[in-house]
């Protein structure tokens, strides 16, 4: 049993790799707790969940596509209650692909470790690779904004969508490959996580929240498409631009263009600001090392800071994306 070396990025829950004897092992010390079984499509994989968790089950079919529940999982997640003292912790076995998430409450890491083993899968067998933020597209040009937690990059991806020629295909996680000359970005879950404080930020998505059911965490699943219209979901696009988010009072540059070794250099001192991979081995590492390095060949990176007041800092971003035309 292995502990996953990672920088927290301020999450709370401890990640062991397991072996395939042990996840069987778990298996079959949780299996009475299962009352419910999901699969879902995540981005062509069958991601499957257990749990005894009528509301996690309920959350889990907003999130996610459904599937045809006679194809074999490629992924498994049980969602189950263990000993006290193992609140938040992941047990995952990476040979088959299964997690055990104890004593979980927060909904927000369920959904993303959910898509975690996704990635596993298609970071191993496919080539395609998760990326931790937003994937918008502006006249059919993608751009991704990512960022350490409290940088903004919710905010700012909802700020742009009051923009009608802002269309949006993730605002929390992707998936993307190389093909060719360009990198495609694509979509992964059916609906959208918000905070209950949303419209305290931009009044325009005032109506989207008052109709939101939240949990406990201040989150709550809502259909994007409601607000937006249906047309501005978008199942992929090509990214052209890559936006890494920061908030460092000391720093008085509020927006620089980086380089490919820059922006590579940034995104691996903070793990690709995505503290949900499962598996950080120094092959896992090598692969993604490769990947990203890939991206930035292929795009245009930029570091904003976000220490102004969130409208400054929104037409910061808006003059990357309408250069000339902010509004």
């Amino acid at each position: 049993m292995v502990p996953a070396a990672r920088e927290a990025l301020n999450v709370s829950y401890v990640i062991k790799l397991i072996s395939i004897r042990r996840k069987q092992e778990l298996a079959d010390q949780f299996r009475a707790q299962v009352v419910y079984e999901v699969k879902s499509d995540v981005y062509g994989c069958c991601i499957k969940l257990l749990t005894g968790t009528q509301s996690v089950a309920t959350r889990w079919g907003e999130s996610f596509y459904f599937i045809s529940q006679n194809i074999r999982s490629h992924g498994r997640l049980y969602v189950v209650n263990g000993p006290a003292e193992e609140t938040n912790e992941v047990y995952y076995d990476p040979q088959s692909k299964t997690a055990f998430l104890l004593n979980f409450d927060y909904y927000g890491w369920i959904k993303s470790l959910a898509l975690s083993v996704a990635g596993d899968v298609l970071e191993d067998e496919h080539d395609i690779y998760s990326l931790h933020g937003a994937c918008l597209d502006v006249n059919g040009q993608g751009m991704c904004i990512l960022g350490e937690p409290g940088a903004g990059k919710t905010t700012h991806t909802y700020g742009l969508l009051r923009h009608p020629k802002v269309r949006v295909v993730s605002d929390d996680w992707f998936f993307a490959r190389v093909y060719g000359p360009d990198i495609l970005a694509y979509s992964s879950e059916k609906n959208f996580y918000i905070r209950a404080d949303l419209a305290k930020i931009w009044s325009e998505f005032d109506w989207l929240v008052e109709r939101a059911e939240f949990d406990g965490e201040g989150r709550a699943v809502v259909d994007l498409r409601l607000a937006i219209g249906k047309g501005r979901i978008l199942p992929l696009t090509t990214l052209k631009k890559l936006i890494i988010l920061k908030r460092d009072t000391g720093d008085p540059e509020f927006v620089r263009e980086l380089t490919a070794a820059q922006a590579l250099s940034i995104l691996e001192r903070h793990d690709y600001f995505n503290p949900h991979l499962l598996v950080s081995t120094p092959f896992k590492r090598r692969l993604r090392k490769a990947f990203f390095g890939a991206l930035l060949e292929r795009i245009t990176a930029y570091e904003v800071n976000t220490t102004e007041q969130p409208e400054q800092s929104q037409m910061r971003i808006r003059e990357i994306i309408f250069p000339g035309n902010a509004q």
